[in-house]
């Protein structure tokens, strides 16, 4: 059962990721970093699950650069508000 919902949750994160991309394609291109944030989520969970060797540090270094990516896209998606 949560074998089911952490592979339903990496889709949806997955899906999430495509739809920021054909946002970011049609000319908004701050979303790109949304598309990396939620792909090193997809990427760190699909490691998770199936027991992928990463070492540590790469996993926090990746999450710091999706943290940094999306409050890059957040800043620039409030300044055009």
């Amino acid at each position: 059962m949560l074998d089911t919902l952490q592979i339903f949750s990496i889709a949806v994160e997955a899906i999430i990721a495509v739809i920021f991309l054909l946002i970011a394609i049609r000319g908004r291109v701050f979303m790109f970093g949304l598309v990396l944030t939620f792909t090193i989520y997809v990427i760190y969970d699909l490691a998770r699950q199936f027991a992928w060797d990463v070492p540590q540090p790469v996993l926090v270094v990746g999450f710091l650069v999706a943290a940094v990516s999306a409050l890059y896209s957040a800043v620039k998606l409030y300044r055009r508000l």
